[in-house]
């Protein structure tokens, strides 16, 4: 498999990679549009609302609910993206919207990656325009691993228990603070704040693999709390294993893939996150200060 994320170096050295941009805005901005102004090379464009998430469900279940299994298929069929693809994305964030297509293949057992800088590390020539139509794919349906996902109900048993639960948007929304995206603002009980953005130098990469082992343990997330991928077992899962959201399943990803990248069993993704959880009544809310 693929590291979660790679260089400039490996990239080049792939052979045929199906290039992903997925840029996606909270503040209404379209990414097709920032896709047209300018892309890498050969890339695609991958549409976090149309191609990445649900439609239609209980509010409960969050703003980007998982595709079923023939959905997903189908969107990555259409997109050029078959069983034998080796998927790169990137986005202009550091990886905060690409990292959600990547997790999702690699949960699958797809080779994909993030590209490490992202458009802001690209040192070559943009294409401009609509990009060329997507080569015909053959994508095969396959199930969503249960082991990488949880449930409101296991996020409430894993934050009671003590366990990691990180809550991966920004401070101020993590505190309560009122904004426009949290319609009803806080944090789940127990939960810690991890943003996204923290995995991340000031050029928008990765951190190292120390700086990032030293991040997570301060968060709970360590060799000693299903930590170190061990290969043999690394499915397993129990009542206490980390799990990590954030408004609505996409920024979260970045957390996971950084855990990974430093050798860290990735927590478990609760995809509803907030949008999910705080549109359940009966859910509790912490809000700081």
């Amino acid at each position: 498999m693929i590291p979660p994320i790679i260089d400039r170096a490996t990239f080049d050295s792939l052979a045929d990679p199906v290039v992903a941009d997925v840029r996606w805005y909270l503040d209404g901005r379209r990414g097709d549009d920032a896709f047209v102004s300018g892309h890498l090379p050969g890339a695609i464009f991958v549409d976090v609302d149309r191609d990445l998430a649900a439609h239609d469900l209980p509010a409960t279940d969050g703003r980007h609910p998982l595709p079923t299994p023939e959905a997903f298929a189908a969107a990555m069929s259409a997109l050029g993206i078959g069983d034998s693809s080796t998927v790169v994305a990137y986005d202009d964030s550091g990886g905060m919207t690409a990292g959600r297509l990547v997790v999702m293949l690699r949960m699958l057992e797809q080779p994909a990656a993030l590209l490490d800088g992202g458009l802001a590390a690209w040192d070559g020539p943009l294409e401009i325009g609509p990009g060329r139509p997507a080569a015909p794919a053959t994508f095969t349906p396959r199930p969503w691993p249960l082991d990488r996902l949880a449930a409101a109900d296991d996020v409430e048993g894993v934050a009671s228990s003590g366990g990691a639960v990180l809550d991966s948007r920004s401070p101020d929304r993590f505190r309560g603070e009122p904004n426009a995206i949290d319609t009803r603002p806080g944090h789940i009980p127990g939960a810690r704040n991890a943003p996204w953005a923290t995995v991340l130098d000031d050029g928008q990469r990765v951190r190292s693999r120390d700086d990032l082992r030293a991040h997570f343990d301060g968060l709970g997330l360590t060799a000693d709390g299903d930590g170190s991928v061990d290969r043999a077992h690394e499915h397993d899962v129990d009542d206490r294993s980390p799990i990590a959201y954030c408004g609505s399943g996409v920024s979260a990803c970045l957390n996971l893939l950084a855990a990974e990248h430093a050798g860290l069993r990735p927590p478990r993704l609760y995809v509803g996150s907030w949008s999910g959880w705080s549109a359940d009544p009966d859910r509790p809310v912490e809000r700081d200060g």
